[in-house]
C-alpha cells in the first residue's frame, strides 16, 4: 500500500504548476471562510449591539462579498482539479492498454470501461473534499485566533484529536475494504461456476461438497463485511470529537471565555466558524475520504499491479460411485430450471397417458422403465408428463422426438435422477432412478457439454475409477469420432483449454467420456446438436454398438429417429411408439417432423443442415403444403412441427424463421 502512496506523491510532484494553481484558487475559498466569522463578530460588536445598524449591515455586506469571492474561487478550482484528474485517467488508460497488449490481460476491457472511470471519479472527489477541509480549517482557525486566541484553545484540541483518530483508521479501513472486495469477487466467481455446472453437481452427487465450499466463502465474506462495518465506529467517533465536541465546548466554556475578554460577537463568530465551516468540511472529509479513499487505493493497486495468472476453471471431481456426470445446463430444455421446457402454451394439454413398450419382452430387468410417470414444474402448473408408462429393454435403441417444450428433456432428467416425479416411478435396471445403484448404470450427456481444464486423458477417463489404458482411450476416440481432435491437440496428455474448443468439439469430448464409462444406459439429451449429420451418425452408431449397451436419444434431427430401433413421439395429447416406417403411417405429427408424406409411403429426404438461421426446409417444392414442413435445430437443436411455428411461413419452399 505504501507503494501506491509513493506513486501518488510522484504524480503530484510532476504536476507542481497545476497543484500551485489549485492552491491559489483554494486560498480565495479560505478568504470566504475567514470573512464569515469576522463579519458576524464585527456586525454584532461594532454594529447592532452598539446601536449602529448601518455598520452592522455593512459588515454583513462584507460577508456577502466574501461568499461571492469564494464562489469564484470554487469555479476556478474545478478547472485545476481537471488538470490533475485527466492526466491520471490518461496514465491509467495507457498502462492498462500496454499491459493488455503485452501480457494478454483478459480483464483489460473491464479495467478500461469500469475501473479506470472509478479511479478518475473517486480521485476527483477526494481532491475536492480533502482540499476543501484543509483550506476551510486553515481559514477558520486563523479567524478564531484573530477573534480571540483563547477560542482557539477551546476548538483546536478536539479538532486535532478527531482528525488524528480518523487518519489512523484509513490504512486498516483500506485493508478491510480490499479484503471485502476480494471475498465478494471470490463468492461471485464460485457461484457463477457452480450455477453453470449445476447439472454436473447434481448428477455427480456433489451437492454437499459444493454447498460446503460456497458456505465457507460466504462466511469469509460475512466476516470481512463485519470487520469493515466495525471501522465505521471510530469514524463516527472522530466526527463527534472533531466536529460536534468543539460546538459543545464553546457553549460550556462561554462564561469562562466571556470573563477573559471575549466579546459576544466573537463568540457568535466562533460558533459560525465551527458550525458553518469546520463541521461540514469535516463531515465531507470523513465520508468522502473514509469510503472513497480506501476504494481508490484498492482500484489503483489493481490497475498498477502486474496481472496475476488467471484462475483455472473449476474442476468438479468425479464421484466414483456415480457415473452420470452431466455438463452445465444449456439455455433451454434444462430440467433443473423450472419453466424452460414446460408447461406448454395455455389451452394445450400436455398429458402423456399411454403405455409404451419399445422392445420385446426380456427376462432381465429393463434398462429403463417408467410407470404412470407424472411431472409438473410447480404445484399449479399443467403436467408436462402425465401417466406415461415406458419400457426400454437392455440393448434397446430409443429415439424421443416431439415439438419444442413437449417434455423430451424432462423425461431425460427424470431417467437420470435429476428430477423427482410428482407421481409414478422411474427405474434403471430395476433400481429407483435416484438411487446410487441406478446412478452407476446410466450416464447422461446433455446438449451443452462440460469440459474442464487439464489434459484430454483427464477429461476422457474421469468417469472411470481406475486409469484407462491408452489403447482403450484410442479405440473409444476413433469409434466416437474424436480422433482428428486428438491428433490436433497433440495426444492424450496435451493440455486442454475448454474455451479454445468449439461447441461441437466439447460435445465429442463429452460423448467419448460417456462411451468409456461403465454405465450401460446412455442418455443423449440432444448431445449431438452441435455436430454435423455425419459426425452425429458416427457417434450414435458407436453408442448403439456398445456391448450390452442401451441407447436413449432425445433427437433434434429426424435421421436419429430413422436409425433407432424404436421411436417415441411425444405430441402433447398422447404418446405414440413404433418404428420409423410404422409411425409415418400412424402419426401425422411424426410425418410433419419427418418432412412430408408421399403417396408411396416414403419420407422425402431432408436437405443438408447448416443454414445460418438454423432452419432447414425438408419438403420438395412439388408437395402440397410444403411451406409448413421444416426441421428447426435452433440454438439448442429443437425440432418444430408445423403447428408450433405459427402462421408466419412463406409460401413455396422459402425458409421459415422460428
Amino acid at each position: 500500500m505504501g507503494g501506491t502512496y509513493r506513486r501518488g506523491l510522484r504524480f503530484l510532484l510532476r504536476r507542481r504548476r497545476t497543484v500551485a494553481r489549485l492552491i491559489a484558487w483554494s486560498v480565495l475559498e479560505t478568504g470566504q471562510t475567514f470573512l464569515l466569522g469576522q463579519a458576524l463578530a464585527r456586525a454584532l460588536d461594532d454594529g447592532f449591539l452598539a446601536g449602529r445598524q448601518d455598520v452592522g449591515l455593512l459588515w454583513l455586506g462584507v460577508a456577502v462579498l466574501g461568499v461571492a469571492a469564494g464562489a469564484l474561487g470554487t469555479a476556478r478550482v474545478y478547472g485545476a482539479v481537471a488538470g490533475l484528474v485527466e492526466p491520471l485517467r490518461d496514465l491509467l488508460v495507457r498502462r492498462v492498454v500496454e499491459r493488455g497488449v503485452r501480457a494478454g490481460d483478459g480483464a483489460a476491457v473491464s479495467r478500461l470501461t469500469q475501473q479506470v472511470e472509478i479511479a478518475r471519479d473517486t480521485f476527483a472527489g477526494l481532491v475536492m473534499v480533502s482540499r476543501a477541509f484543509v483550506f476551510t480549517a486553515a481559514g477558520a482557525l486563523i479567524g478564531l485566533f484573530s477573534l480571540a486566541p483563547v477560542l482557539l484553545l477551546v476548538v483546536a484540541p478536539p479538532l486535532v484529536a478527531g482528525v488524528a483518530l480518523f487518519l489512523a483508521t484509513l490504512r486498516p479501513l483500506a485493508r478491510g475494504q480490499e479484503a471485502f472486495l476480494i471475498a465478494d469477487e471470490t463468492v461471485s466467481a464460485r457461484l457463477t461456476t457452480v450455477c453453470a455446472g449445476l447439472r454436473d453437481v447434481t448428477a455427480a452427487g456433489a451437492e454437499d461438497p459444493a454447498a460446503r465450499d460456497a458456505g465457507t466463502l460466504i462466511d469469509r465474506e460475512y466476516r470481512a463485511a463485519r470487520t469493515l462495518a466495525w471501522w465505521a465506529v471510530p469514524r463516527v467517533l472522530a466526527l463527534g470529537i472533531g466536529g460536534q465536541l468543539p460546538l459543545l465546548l464553546l457553549l460550556v466554556t462561554a462564561p469562562w471565555t466571556l470573563d477573559r475578554g471575549v466579546s459576544a460577537g466573537a463568540l457568535v463568530g466562533a460558533l459560525a466558524y465551527v458550525g458553518q465551516s469546520l463541521l461540514p468540511a469535516l463531515q465531507n472529509l470523513v465520508h468522502g475520504l473514509g469510503a472513497g479513499g480506501s476504494r481508490l487505493v484498492v482500484v489503483l493497486r489493481r490497475l498498477t499491479a502486474e496481472p496475476a495468472p488467471g484462475p483455472r476453471p473449476a474442476e468438479l471431481p468425479p464421484a466414483p460411485e456415480r457415473q452420470d456426470a452431466a455438463p452445465p445446463s444449456g439455455p433451454r430444455n434444462d430440467p433443473l430450471r423450472p419453466g424452460t421446457e414446460g408447461p406448454a402454451r395455455p389451452g394445450r394439454r400436455t398429458a402423456e397417458k399411454a403405455t409404451l413398450t419399445t422392445g420385446p419382452a426380456h427376462p432381465c430387468p429393463p434398462a429403463l422403465e417408467a410407470v404412470s410417470l407424472t411431472f409438473a414444474y410447480g404445484p399449479g402448473a399443467d403436467p408436462v408428463l402425465d401417466g406415461l408408462t415406458l419400457t426400454v429393454p437392455e440393448g434397446g435403441h430409443l429415439a424421443v422426438v416431439g415439438p419444442s417444450g413437449i417434455g423430451k428433456s424432462t423425461l431425460a432428467g427424470l431417467a437420470a435422477g435429476l428430477l423427482v416425479p410428482g407421481a409414478g416411478t422411474v427405474r434403471v435396471a430395476g433400481k429407483p432412478a435416484r438411487s446410487p445403484g441406478a446412478a452407476a448404470r446410466r450416464v447422461l450427456i446433455p446438449q451443452e457439454a462440460y469440459v474442464f481444464s487439464g489434459t484430454l486423458r483427464d477429461n476422457l477417463g474421469c468417469l472411470r475409477p481406475d486409469p484407462v489404458p491408452d489403447d482403450e482411450l484410442a479405440r473409444a476416440a476413433e469409434a466416437v469420432g474424436l480422433g482428428p481432435l486428438l491428433g490436433r491437440l497433440g495426444g492424450l496428455d496435451a493440455p486442454l483449454d475448454p474455451a479454445a474448443l468449439s461447441a461441437g468439439e466439447r460435445q465429442l469430448v463429452a460423448l467419448t467420456r460417456a462411451y468409456l464409462s461403465t454405465a450401460p444406459l446412455a442418455l443423449l439429451d440432444e448431445a449431438t446438436c452441435h455436430l454435423d449429420p455425419v459426425a452425429e451418425e458416427r457417434a450414435e452408431r458407436a453408442f448403439a454398438a456398445r456391448p450390452g449397451g442401451t441407447l436413449v436419444v432425445v433427437a433434434h434431427r429426424i435421421s436419429s429417429a430413422r436409425r433407432a430401433a424404436q421411436v417415441l413421439v411425444m405430441d402433447g395429447t398422447r404418446a405414440v411408439s413404433g418404428r420409423h416406417e410404422e409411425l409415418l403411417a400412424r402419426s401425422s405429427l411424426y410425418r410433419d417432423l419427418a418432412g412430408a408424406w408421399d403417396g408411396a409411403g416414403r419420407s422425402q429426404p431432408a436437405l443438408a443442415l447448416g443454414y445460418p438461421d438454423g432452419v432447414d426446409p425438408v419438403a420438395g417444392a412439388d408437395l402440397a403444403g410444403d411451406g409448413g414442413h421444416v426441421v428447426a435445430h435452433r440454438p439448442v437443436g429443437q425440432m418444430q412441427a408445423a403447428g408450433d411455428l405459427g402462421d408466419r411461413g412463406a409460401p413455396g419452399g422459402e425458409r421459415q424463421h422460428t
